[in-house]
């Protein structure tokens, strides 16, 4: 049988994803059940404990299909980008609602109604997904609604499908973001969360490891003695790594180094990389 990404496909010895019967063996195949993440940020972790690595995340209003349910923790597959790992089954309910808008502010509060002055009841980051069902207007703030009667700022979200022209601008809305191993949010994000979330306001879901994104985003490039032939939007990849140029010389990333995300000199960076992980492994043009 055909080697299947465990990251991307569901599947263990005794249970999987009922699409990969015939290619992978486990004692029993199910079909995932469709749910949503209600939680504001859904840790998908390695296993169904509350001290297992973070693999990655998955925002408020992202599908997903659940194989499993047991003791709090849900087996699941994201289906924006196939991410698979365990979630706290109470961050999980029902798909009743179409969304209908995005947020597009790196991060908003939700309200209990339409006033900035009431105690927030939650937060969001950029790339959640709403369901907006009506508009009102407080002292001159204009407020999206949603069905809970819960309330964000309307100049916050903009409907589905209107994507940013340019996906190096959403990256840099994110400068001074913490750092966080497995984050894609704007509370917390890594190196390819980065451009995971930055690309998909552009209007295109891209895969969610940095590996995943060197093996396949865009095409390879070539740029030559001293970098010359780097352009904004390239992608830099070392080992475990990748950043995003912002113009022929400089780079943002979110780093282990400064714990934020950054901009830092492409030349400054090979030098600070390569003392302890090597010059860069590849380069392409998204």
């Amino acid at each position: 049988m055909t080697a299947r990404d465990a990251r991307l496909h569901a599947f263990r010895s005794d249970l999987a994803d009922a699409r990969l019967k015939g290619e992978v063996s486990a004692d029993r195949f199910v079909t995932g059940r469709p749910a949503r993440i209600t939680a504001s940020v859904a840790d998908i972790r390695k296993a169904p404990r509350p001290d297992a690595g973070v693999n990655t995340q998955v925002l408020f209003g992202d599908d997903v299909l659940v194989f499993e349910e047991a003791e709090g923790w849900a087996w699941v597959q994201a289906e924006r980008d196939g991410y698979v790992g365990y979630v706290g089954a109470t961050m999980l309910g029902a798909r009743e609602h179409a969304p209908t808008h995005i947020v597009a502010a790196p991060r908003t509060f939700l309200y209990p109604g339409p006033d900035l002055r009431f105690p927030i009841s939650g937060q969001l980051s950029m790339g959640s997904t709403v369901t907006v069902t009506g508009a009102a207007e407080t002292r001159g703030t204009h407020y999206a609604l949603l069905p809970s009667g819960e309330a964000l700022i309307a100049g916050h979200v903009r409907p589905l499908g209107d994507v940013a022209a340019d996906y190096v601008a959403v990256a840099e809305q994110f400068l001074g973001t913490p750092y966080l191993w497995g984050g894609t949010s704007g509370f917390g994000i890594d190196c390819s969360g980065l451009v995971q979330l930055a690309m998909r306001m552009a209007g295109r879901n891209v895969l969610r490891d940095s590996d995943m994104q060197a093996a396949g985003l865009g095409e390879p490039l070539d740029p030559g003695p001293d970098y010359a032939g780097l352009k904004r939007g390239d992608l830099v990849f070392w080992k475990g790594h990748v950043a995003i140029m912002t113009d022929a010389e400089t780079m943002i990333h979110a780093n282990g180094h400064t714990m934020l995300v950054s901009r830092e000199g492409l030349k400054d960076a090979v030098d600070r990389i390569g003392y302890l992980y090597g010059g860069p492994t590849g380069f392409r043009r998204p």
